[in-house]
């Protein structure tokens, strides 16, 4: 299905320029070094798997209340990497530690 259309990546494009003014056209936030293109790239993705949740992704709860029918998540929510929706202070927070690939 993915292969199909261009709809998914035409999306995933527009959301990676509004969320990063690096990746926008005709713009004076660029980037002169890879380095910081990249870094810049990786907060964007955390930022949008982490702290936002996405509304296609959102489930009915089983006894909805009068003020909350849904369960928001976010797309790391949704893979099972979390239980919760971050905040960008905890997800700056964060200390990645990398995994040893020589073991």
């Amino acid at each position: 299905m993915l292969g199909e259309h261009t709809a998914y990546v035409e999306r995933t494009n527009l959301t990676s320029r509004q969320m990063n003014g690096r990746l926008v056209r005709k713009t004076l936030s660029f980037s002169k070094e890879i380095r910081l293109l990249l870094a810049a790239s990786a907060l964007e993705d955390g930022l949008y798997n982490f702290t936002r949740p996405v509304r296609t992704l959102r489930i009915e709860l089983p006894d909805p209340s009068k003020y909350t029918r849904w369960q928001q998540r976010t797309p790391a929510m949704a893979a099972g990497l979390t239980d919760h929706i971050w905040t960008v202070k905890e997800l700056l927070q964060l200390v990645l530690v990398p995994l040893d690939t020589n073991s």
